[in-house]
């Protein structure tokens, strides 16, 4: 479809008409109250036009609206004018071109424009979000931010398995979770998402108009074939008015989109990322709310464990909410832990005695672990403001659906006929050897005056007997190896292929409704695993649910030796792992200090930083051991100990060695080795050069609880303070859990005592 650049093409707004702010008169000449914007919308005329829809018909700015007092609104005087216009002008903008979704394509303006930019730069590889806020900015006459911030909305859209419907992500785009704000736009990348590289995108059935300073060309709606409104759900605050639209589950929409054409009845649901259960027993299409509640398990006789959240909330939200309750004694909640990583897990230990049903009633009835989600879809349909119900919405899909699918088949009709029309005319042209009635011709009128003189044996054979200077063009312009090469039998399958679809296209448009619902249906196959529902409908009373929380974004904690720091953020340096951003980092320096850090793009660690450990103090405090060999300052002697970390204060330091006089490591590694390889430093006259040591030997030892001899490990696991055993008095030059280079295997092996 060529690109529309006239007024009739451009999208509907509210500035070409301002009559739906203006107040009627009534008899007494006073102001009434505003008229409503449906009732304003049925008394215009209706505009002509085409394309995307039709516009109202504009009317001078500089006269009173139909129905106003002269002196404007309320008031008299030309400065009450201005501000009646201008308000109106303001209110109109905001309405119309930033908070509220078109229901043609589900999208608000900056989304749309978002969109149109990253299939312009789609080669299918990941783009900085910075560059596509930057392109974007051609079509938005906004700040970056509400461009990146819109981006990593949408990245945030995630389903499932962590799958996006428009936008694939990369990085860290925040957390749902906890709150934590996405990274900045430098540091992560995205781009489009599979289903919207299919679904939404087809420049043949798209109307553009010109960008805000008529450089570009921006469309008016993108031609979505899928129910992006109810799918991606919508909030936004205008002037007068605002728009909640809850999000819905992708298949459970095209299965409702198939029941309406299919004309049965159906019914769909809210479904949120975060999981939880909802009641939808006052959802009323679209018009109600919803009840949503998190998902609290019993966990032994005194502990209830919080692992789904309410739409809307975070840990910190319901955390504050819980300890508000707490302080008013509202809850029977003695402490609180959030350890929460990759999952949501909030721990209550309740109060000694206390009742779980109780305690998980008085949760959902004074925290925020119950909360009612308000629906109000107000939409800009045709450019004006309208409450649709859910239905309504997706039967205004269903229409577009159907229309996108009519004009794709229709102009794929019009493509096929014309491609049958010039093999039709290659054949002529080359079997015939027409092409040789222009040896003579030496002027170009002459040329096309042979050619159309050539086909007018062959004019019956011909869809379209008039033959176009376009033809002839292109007829001139195939090359004597095609005409040497002709291919008779090839061209005649090629024309058969082309009759074949022509027939298929037009029975597609015969059966449009039963051609839209195979669509669909095909949809539904490739997308049903990659999309489930997350949240759980309630059947009557509230009841638990066993849904899987959304991931955390992970980043690459990364360590740059030449400059000493350690960060996500980092470009340089070495690789060590990845890690959620709500994990924690280990420090651990060559003199034997160590503390607990939150992963940060950025860390100074100087330069005696030994060793970066990824921590997570919910399963490793009692889970994960580390052996440490370590050479004091005093006399030199040399200590193993085997630990665990415990339980840390975010960014206090701790010492595995004493810190006076300076000590040194020189061995650390997880677990602990069953043998251990020390070579000793050469001193004069020292007969043994080097030992093993069996650091979890069984040695037998009385248990101080039951005070019976019980096999244990020579080295036991302690605290990170503990000093540990002495390992020798000897300086040790070489030490490690396997046998290096440095192992001299022609010395009598020399066992080393450890107890």
């Amino acid at each position: 479809m060529a690109k529309g650049k006239n007024k009739k093409n451009e999208p509907p707004s509210l500035f070409d008409n301002l009559d739906l702010f203006a107040r009627p008169v009534d008899q007494s000449g006073k102001a009434e109250g505003a008229q409503p914007a449906e009732n304003a919308a049925e008394n215009e005329p209706e505009a002509e036009g085409n394309g995307e829809g039709a516009a109202p018909a504009a009317s001078s700015s500089a006269a009173p609206a139909a129905g106003m007092p002269d002196g404007g609104l309320t008031g008299t005087g030309p400065m009450q004018q201005l501000y009646d216009l201008n308000f109106r002008q303001y209110s109109a903008y905001v309405i119309c071109s930033r908070a509220i979704p078109a229901v043609e394509d589900g999208l608000k303006p900056v989304q749309r424009r978002i969109m149109h930019s990253l299939w312009e730069k789609d080669d299918g590889r990941y783009t900085k979000v910075a560059n596509i806020v930057g392109h974007a900015m051609q079509y938005h006459p906004h700040g970056d931010a509400s461009i990146g911030d819109a981006i990593c909305v949408l990245a945030n859209k995630l389903w499932g398995e962590g799958k996006g419907y428009l936008i694939d992500g990369q990085g860290n785009y925040g957390s749902l979770l906890t709150g934590m704000p996405h990274a900045a736009t430098r540091y992560i990348e995205c781009r489009l998402a599979e289903l919207a590289r299919k679904e939404i995108f087809n420049k043949k059935t798209t109307t553009f108009v010109p960008n805000y300073d008529g450089r570009k060309e921006e469309p008016v709606y993108l031609p979505a074939k899928i129910p992006l409104l109810l799918m991606l759900g919508a909030d936004g605050i205008a002037v007068g008015l605002s728009t909640a639209i809850l999000p819905h589950n992708f298949i459970e929409l095209l299965e409702a989109e198939i029941a309406i054409l299919q004309k049965k009845p159906f019914k769909v649901y809210p479904d949120f990322q975060l999981g939880g259960t909802i009641d939808v027993s006052d959802y009323q299409d679209g018009l109600g709310k919803v009840k949503i509640r998190a998902k609290i398990e019993k966990e032994d006789k005194n502990k209830l464990i919080i692992t789904e959240l309410p739409w809307g909330e975070t840990t910190d939200s319901i955390g504050e909410s819980i300890e508000e309750a707490i302080r008013k004694k509202k809850v029977p909640v003695r402490k609180l832990h959030d350890l929460t990583s990759d999952k949501v897990r909030i721990e209550l230990e309740l109060a000694t005695g206390e009742s779980q049903e109780k305690a998980i009633t008085a949760l959902y009835a004074f925290t925020n672990c119950e909360k009612s989600l308000s629906s109000r879809p107000i939409v800009l349909d045709g450019g004006r403001p309208k409450l649709m119900t859910v239905s309504e919405i997706l039967r205004k899909n269903v229409d577009r659906l159907t229309e996108l699918t009519k004009r794709e088949q229709e102009i794929r009709l019009d493509e096929l006929d014309k491609l049958f029309h010039d093999r039709t005319l290659d054949r002529i042209f080359i079997e015939e050897r027409i092409y040789k009635l222009i040896e003579k011709e030496k002027t170009y009128d002459g040329v096309k005056a042979a050619i159309r003189k050539g086909f007018e044996p062959f004019l019956k054979e011909l869809r379209h007997p008039e033959i176009t200077d376009e033809d002839i063009e292109r007829l001139l312009k195939i090359p004597i190896r095609r005409i040497s090469q002709f291919d008779i039998d090839k061209n005649r399958e090629e024309i058969e292929g082309i009759l074949k679809e022509e027939a298929q296209v037009k029975d597609n448009l015969e059966h449009l409704r039963a051609f839209v619902t195979k669509y669909l249906k095909g949809l539904i196959k490739e997308y049903a695993k990659k999309y489930p529902r997350i949240s759980r409908i309630a059947e009557g009373a509230f009841q638990e649910v066993d849904v899987r929380a959304i991931t955390a974004s992970e980043l690459t904690i990364r360590w740059d030796k030449e400059n000493n720091y350690v960060g996500s953020g980092l470009r340089g340096g070495d690789e060590l792992f990845k890690c959620s951003s709500l994990d924690e980092l280990i420090l651990i320096w060559k003199t034997g200090r160590f503390k607990k850090v939150q992963p940060e793009d950025k860390i100074f660690v100087d330069k005696d930083l030994m060793a970066v450990i990824r921590y997570n103090q919910e399963k490793d405090r009692e889970g994960l051991d580390f052996t440490c060999v370590y050479e004091e300052g005093s006399y030199g002697f040399s200590y193993i100990k085997r630990f665990r970390f415990g339980g840390l204060i975010r960014n206090k330091d701790y010492w595995l060695a004493p810190e006076k006089p300076k000590s040194k490591i020189l061995l650390l590694q997880k677990g602990c080795p069953d043998t251990l390889y020390v070579k000793f430093k050469p001193v004069k006259n020292q007969k043994i050069h080097q030992q093993y040591f069996l650091p979890k030997e069984q040695v037998k030892r009385t248990n101080p609880e039951t005070g019976k001899l019980e096999n244990q490990d020579v080295v036991l696991i302690r605290t990170a303070g503990a000093k540990g055993k002495q390992l020798t008095t000897k300086q040790i030059a070489r030490i490690s859990g396997a046998k290096g280079s440095w192992w001299d295997e022609s010395e009598p092996p020399s066992k080393g005592v450890l107890d």
